[in-house]
């Protein structure tokens, strides 16, 4: 059984846009469980030299966008995620020009929202997806099991074109493997000695109704978790540095026992209750020393 012994303990916040110096850019996308708030920790936490960076879990990217690595791949197992990544890469001028063509309004909203992904160019699936993103209610998104997007208008009034942002992440992403697969896969065909891997997982949910890293119609569960666990000791043994955050959770905590972990106080401000903001997060660093 994990024992906490000496944890670290910092409160930290997300800084709402205000980015430090350190960091490269922002992220184009506001995603769920983003790092953002952690960005000051996971540093501390980052080799200084290392071959490639792997980020199988990719997201937001607000670590990578932070490191802005020379060699990288990147992966996640959300196709629309995944396209518009490469379409930011390859086509970002393109995918502006489509936005431009964006309405702000709960009626277009409803109208792109509707359509289906898969009957669209790939441009257009990444603008569009840019679109809901940056209009809809809270920046969440939220697929139903059918995998289509369903979170309401936000009614803001925020400006859903950064194109300055796009241009730089297309810069950023010239050097990068972009993949759509699934994690294991990724890091047992791609991780080598002296890599530098970050896992940002599914979080396992510390209640009924706190599972909110599920942006999938997959779901990710203690068996996930386990085989996550077993992964995460090959690619130590191997001779990688790897880092992974996860929920503060007896569960989690037995599975990583035999690494240091740090816990970590965060604000959800994904979440639309303010009752349900505070939390924790844990970073489990892991070494082949």
């Amino acid at each position: 059984m994990y024992q906490e012994k000496d944890p670290i303990n910092i409160t930290v916040e997300e800084p709402l846009g205000l980015f430090p110096n350190y960091v490269g850019i922002k992220p184009f996308l506001k995603w769920a469980g983003g790092k953002t708030q952690l960005l000051t920790e996971l540093n501390k936490c980052t080799p200084l030299y290392y071959n490639k960076y792997i980020e199988p879990f990719i997201g937001g990217g607000a670590m990578f966008f932070n490191l802005n690595p020379s060699i990288s791949l990147i992966s996640d197992a959300n196709e629309e995620l995944i396209i518009t990544y490469n379409e930011i890469k390859n086509n970002v001028e393109e995918v502006i020009s489509l936005l431009k063509t964006f309405e702000h309004t709960e009626d277009f909203f409803y109208r792109i929202r509707a359509l289906n992904p898969i009957e669209l160019e790939n441009v257009y699936r990444a603008a569009r997806l840019i679109y809901l993103n940056k209009t809809c209610f809270n920046g969440l998104y939220r697929v139903n099991k059918k995998g289509l997007f369903n979170v309401p208008y936000g009614k803001g009034s925020g400006n859903f074109l950064q194109e300055s942002l796009l241009r730089d992440a297309n810069e950023f992403l010239q050097n990068t493997t972009i993949l759509h697969s699934d994690y294991l896969k990724v890091l047992q065909n791609y991780s080598e000695p002296n890599d530098f891997i970050f896992l940002d997982p599914p979080y396992h949910p510390i209640s009924p109704n706190s599972d909110f890293k599920r942006y999938t119609k997959e779901f990710f569960y203690d068996e996930d978790q386990k085989k996550l666990n077993d992964e995460f000791k090959r690619l130590v043994n191997l001779g990688c540095n790897v880092l992974l955050t996860n929920s503060y959770h007896p569960f989690i905590l037995d599975l990583y026992k035999d690494f240091e972990i740090r816990i970590i106080e965060t604000k959800r401000m994904i979440s639309s209750n303010s009752n349900t903001r505070n939390g924790k997060d844990i970073i489990v660093i892991g070494k082949n020393e």
